[in-house]
């Protein structure tokens, strides 16, 4: 039986992140009351007015809170706001849905997959897919099997191009990957593909069914600092701010939705790349909505509307209207004082 509430819980609302995006979507969509919660006092979520009420919930009982927080607003659709919220949340799914909690997210299969870097680009070459050569940075010959200039970065956990490095020679790509073990992560060398052609983030939105809802591309303007993550020595590194021009690229997304397709999505999916003689070759994979979703909810594709509407009434988007030009973004500022902080 489907449930008619419109009470949505964001788990996971720091200051510029995926769950804030998050909440402008619902607000923007006009028919949903949006709450959420946060493990951070200092979380600028918790004093966002896009939400009707926040909660502060304990780190160390984080699934019991996130579920206190649902029960006491009453929230009965549950959204993770991030990658670490999306790994917890998903492992949990069985456990919220015994309380009434349905995880608005991707199956927890294709969350265990695409968590895994590696194990990604494994399936993905498997498949037939153009990736860029990848292997784990175990020593010297994997290095060179991957090729000069490269990127070293962990095999979890790397959302955001966090601790993602552009290593010149093999020796730096070593001290990368020694720095990527010691701070408890797996390291991945992977082939870097050149901006000639331009870099992509393409969101697919696929229905609990197995059907797809539709799919947007924004080709990326990397002159911004707040888009860069590193720029030097040859070499470029996106940021997990993603602005630029949001267009049709047809091709592009049909490459985005076979991904999605073969690897059964049951949810969001966001494919990052760059491009190679029109060829899309991806080299992030996160499973669940992307940090730029409000951008594509401006542009005409509000992914967070369109996958309840599905969960709550069974109603399937019809055709999807993208208005084509520059999606731009900046951060914004609040005041908390003393006695108002959570």
């Amino acid at each position: 039986m489907r449930s008619t509430s419109r009470k949505v819980m964001v788990a996971g609302i720091g200051g510029a992140s995926l769950g804030t995006e998050i909440g402008k979507c619902l607000a923007l969509a006009g028919n949903y009351e949006a709450f959420g919660c946060d493990i951070s006092p200092t979380a600028y979520g918790l004093y966002d007015g896009s939400f009707k009420e926040t909660f502060r919930i304990d780190r160390e009982n984080y699934i019991s809170d996130v579920i206190n927080a649902c029960h006491a607003s009453g929230a009965i659709w549950l959204i993770a706001g991030g990658e670490q919220p999306t790994a917890l949340l998903s492992a949990a799914e069985a456990e919220l849905a015994d309380h009434g909690i349905a995880l608005v997210a991707n199956s927890p299969e294709i969350v265990r997959l695409f968590s895994d870097k590696a194990e990604t680009f494994r399936k993905l070459g498997a498949a037939g897919f153009p990736i860029p050569r990848t292997r784990l940075a175990d020593g010297t010959e994997a290095i060179f099997a991957v090729g000069l200039p490269c990127i070293i970065k962990p095999a979890t956990g790397s959302g955001g191009s966090a601790s993602v490095f552009f290593a010149v020679t093999a020796d730096e790509a070593h001290i990368y990957a020694d720095f990527i073990r010691r701070s408890g992560g797996v390291p991945i060398a992977q082939e870097y593909v050149g901006l000639e052609e331009g870099e992509f983030t393409i969101g697919v939105l696929s229905l609990p069914d197995g059907n797809l809802a539709g799919s947007i591309a924004l080709k990326r303007t990397l002159d911004a600092k707040l888009s860069l993550s590193y720029r030097g020595r040859g070499g470029v590194i996106s940021s997990g701010y993603s602005q630029g021009y949001i267009g049709d690229y047809c091709s592009l997304r049909q490459q985005a939705e076979r991904i999605a397709e073969t690897i059964g999505s049951r949810g969001p999916i966001n494919i990052q790349g760059r491009v190679r003689d029109g060829v899309l070759i991806p080299f992030e994979i996160n499973p669940r909505f992307s940090a730029s979703t409000y951008l594509r909810a401006l542009a005409g594709f509000n992914e967070i509307d369109i996958m309840l509407r599905f969960l709550i009434g069974g109603e399937r988007p019809g055709l999807l209207e993208v208005k084509s030009g520059w999606y731009l973004r900046s951060l914004t500022e609040t005041y908390v004082p003393d006695e108002g902080l959570k």
